[in-house]
């Protein structure tokens, strides 16, 4: 097994800022070389919620959040 640290990560250019009924959260996405995508997001008041299921691409991470939230 491979070896990573903080400098290895790669954000996804899919991360943003959402904003859905005057509520706003930040979308992290981001993953390690040769894994799956992880999903943070971040509320208003700086709580951060990581979700347990890994994607396989960060667009079907984003879909999911964006789905969770509408």
């Amino acid at each position: 097994m491979q070896d990573y640290d903080e400098k290895d990560l790669i954000d996804s250019a899919l991360n943003q800022k959402y904003t859905k009924d005057g509520k706003s959260v930040e979308i992290h996405i981001y993953r390690m070389p040769n894994t799956s995508w992880i999903l943070d997001v971040v509320d208003s008041y700086g709580n951060s919620t990581v979700f347990d299921d890994e994607f396989a691409t960060d667009s079907e991470a984003l879909n999911y959040v964006i789905e969770e939230i509408e």
